[in-house]
């Protein structure tokens, strides 16, 4: 593929700074060869772009990461290697990560690391394994990923094909008007609104989001004379699949019918309780990790986070409604489950009861179909998740970005990290490039799920573990973006 001169001069740039940073270049790639020299197909195109975007009869301009069809994400079948290029077509540049999945360190979509963001009207390849499971993309860049710069991606496997079920994505985000920086530096200056009052603005700095009356929870402790905060900023929507219950998607199922729900949190600032109404469901993953199955018909989820539900529908034609409840609030969002001709009555935005928050209640009773195997700790690392709503200065250990205690191992070694959250708001913390293992909760040992993300609740102490199999410099964050942004974000590097 001959290249413009433009696009030639941007990829060899991003090439030079690629080898500076001790990395193989990325190479593009238009053939059925893979940069490892296996025929393995013609690469996906993925398009970054700019489109108009309506909510609520109100047009704004978002963002959009979709195939040349029109299709936002991408989906790979069993066996098939992440064979991508991914192309900006906006006037700005980003750069796009690949959340959960683990290819070598300079595919990962940061740039803190020496490598550069992709220019508008610039290629760039990608070529790795890809780690099967249900999974998404978003933008490393700015407050792109509050914009829309998101989408699912998810790796079939054999057993999925076998299954024969009905697969159900469901992609969840929260959705503003106004230009989120502008909302960050609100929240960094302190400038509050009345909780529920402020459409598209911050929420109140008072605890909002704590239940009346509610002084301790499970997996929480409270700071003498204060209680929990759920929630940063009032958003304008909240969205299941680009749409909200207003005119939600209505999915056609069959009566008796198998399905997979592949549900997302894909919001830059919300945890959700996903909730099944009158069906009962069976976690089959979570963060794209098989667990022994769980049945239930509420299940919270974090940001970043990811959940594999199984159903089994009725065999009568109806219509199931599946809720995503924001946490510590009244908003909702969902798609709805149809048999054809089945009569589909409106659903509210607001649900009838305030949503508690998200706890340990599920994380405690999830466990590994696969889980590490057992072996002594080489490496044990105490991060403490540092800040207050009121300063909204956030933090790993009380430090930034800037001057980060970065979390040294070496190849080969056994993992240790326990987050200690001494805030009053829960952070999602995700580690880049690795699955790790939960193995305690507040000090208390278990077997828990494999994850990419894990929920610290406030006060809380949670242990992950994971094999340091995969060198390089990682980003470790909380997938709050407003959080990651005011600080709490650090790096785990092979030394």
């Amino acid at each position: 593929m001959k290249l413009p001169r433009r696009q030639f001069l941007l990829t060899s740039a991003a090439a030079a700074a690629a080898a500076f940073a001790g990395y193989p270049p990325l190479v593009f790639s238009d053939s059925k060869t893979s940069t490892h020299g296996k025929v393995k197909g013609t690469p996906h195109r993925l398009l970054v772009e700019k489109r108009s975007f309506e909510v609520n009869g109100r047009s704004a301009m978002m963002f959009r990461l979709q195939q040349p069809n029109g299709m936002r994400g991408l989906v790979l079948e069993p066996g098939e290697r992440f064979l991508v290029n991914l192309e900006d077509r906006m006037d700005e540049a980003t750069i796009v990560h690949w959340h959960g999945q683990t290819p070598p360190a300079d595919q990962d979509g940061v740039n803190q690391f020496g490598i550069p963001l992709l220019q508008p009207g610039e290629q760039r390849a990608y070529d790795f394994a890809a780690r099967p499971g249900t999974y998404w993309m978003h933008s490393h860049q700015g407050f792109q990923h509050q914009d829309m710069l998101s989408a699912p991606l998810v790796v079939r496997t054999a057993d999925d094909v076998r299954a024969d079920a009905q697969e159900v994505t469901i992609f969840l985000e929260d959705f503003l008007f106004r230009n989120p920086a502008e909302v960050f530096a609100e929240l960094r200056k302190g400038e509050t609104g009345h909780h529920g009052a402020m459409a598209g603005g911050v929420a109140s700095m008072k605890p909002h989001g704590a239940m009346a009356g509610v002084k301790k929870m499970a997996g929480t402790q409270d700071k003498p004379g204060m209680k929990m905060d759920l929630n940063d900023i009032e958003f304008d929507a909240y969205l299941a699949n680009e749409r909200t219950l207003a005119d939600p998607e209505i999915i056609r199922v069959a009566p008796g019918g198998k399905i997979r729900l592949r549900v997302i949190n894909g919001a830059a600032s919300t945890n959700f309780h996903i909730d099944l109404g009158s069906l009962q469901g069976t976690i089959a993953a979570t963060d794209g990790n098989l667990v022994k199955p769980l049945t239930g018909r509420r299940f919270g989820l974090a940001m970043a986070q990811r959940i594999d539900i199984l159903l089994d529908l009725p065999k009568n034609a109806g219509a199931w409604p599946i809720r995503a409840m924001r946490e510590g609030a009244r908003q909702q969002t969902g798609v709805i489950l149809a048999t054809a001709g089945a009569h589909v009555g409106k659903l509210a935005n607001m649900a009838g009861t305030m949503a508690g928050p998200v706890t340990f209640d599920l994380e405690r009773r999830l466990s590994a179909l696969t889980p590490l195997k057992p072996r002594p700790a080489d490496t044990h690392s105490t991060l403490k998740l540092t800040g207050s709503m009121q300063s909204y200065t956030w933090g790993i250990n009380g430090k930034g970005w800037a001057n980060r205690d970065t979390v040294k191992i070496r190849k080969g070694q056994r993992v240790l990290i326990t987050f200690q959250n001494t805030t009053m708001m829960s952070h999602p913390m995700h580690l880049h490039g690795h699955a790790f293992q939960v193995v305690a909760l507040n000090g208390k040992a278990f077997a828990g799920t494999m994850r990419d993300t894990v929920l610290v609740p406030p006060m809380a102490k949670v242990t992950i573990a994971f094999d340091a199999d995969n060198p390089g410099q990682w980003l470790l964050h909380c997938h709050n973006t407003y959080h990651m942004a005011a600080g709490m974000i650090t790096e785990v590097a092979y030394v």
